[in-house]
């Protein structure tokens, strides 16, 4: 099973260890969200969870997602999403931050920061050219084809729009669970902006451990 609920973003602070230590954390909004329908393997071929978030006017939704409120006898939400695999639960039932635990891994998914239109070298971590010795391409993206192609293919790296994409990062140690609250505070930074939307999920895929120049495991904390 894949448990999981929306969430917003509040911003990020700091947390002091027994060592004296910081670790810097996101704080996130976790629901409440509410269970809207399930699909079934028998009915959809599929099993899922439909998850309502942020209650919103009758006026602010359109009316086949109103209609399904209704016939599930719930208020009107602003973002449903559906979560794969989340088995076990109702129709109408609660979602809070304390369906998590410290302690577990999540992945999280959210829509990056836009940073607009971008050149090669913040876009795409291209190296600089010499600056100097009457170099004139210090920041250019130096050869993008061939002589015998005659043109320039598909996919390659260029300047463009940068960020404002949705963005899945994994394994987020969750270090602490407001259930008072609602809050959920995860180690590290998460992507998106204040006040951004973010899916939280119960990670899947295996941690890979890092091995270190002599083949020992990497001593870096998760």
């Amino acid at each position: 099973m894949v448990k999981g609920l929306l969430a917003r973003k509040l911003g990020m602070t700091q947390l002091f260890n027994p060592d004296g230590t910081t670790t810097a954390v996101t704080v996130l909004e976790a629901g409440p969200c509410r269970v809207l329908g399930l699909r079934t393997q028998e009915r959809d071929g599929y099993s899922a969870a439909r998850i309502a978030f942020e209650p919103v006017a009758e006026g602010r939704v359109t009316q086949p997602h109103l209609g399904a409120f209704k016939k599930a006898g719930l208020d009107p939400h602003r973002h449903l999403v559906e979560i794969r695999g989340y088995d076990g639960l109702e129709q109408g039932q609660e979602l809070k931050a304390e369906i998590f635990a410290a302690g577990e891994l999540v992945d999280v998914t959210s829509t990056s920061k836009g940073k607009g239109f971008q050149g090669l070298i913040k876009r795409h971590k291209f190296s600089r050219g010499p600056e100097s010795h009457g170099s004139m391409n210090v920041r250019q993206p130096g050869a993008i084809g061939a002589t015998d192609a005659a043109r320039v293919f598909k996919g390659v790296r260029m300047s463009g729009q940068m960020g404002n994409e949705r963005v899945t990062a994994r394994a987020y140690k969750v270090v602490r669970v407001d259930a008072d609250r609602n809050l959920l505070l995860l180690k590290g930074g998460v992507p998106g902006a204040k006040g951004a939307l973010v899916l939280v999920r119960q990670s899947t895929k295996p941690v890979k451990v890092a091995k270190g120049p002599a083949g020992k495991p990497n001593t870096r904390k998760v």
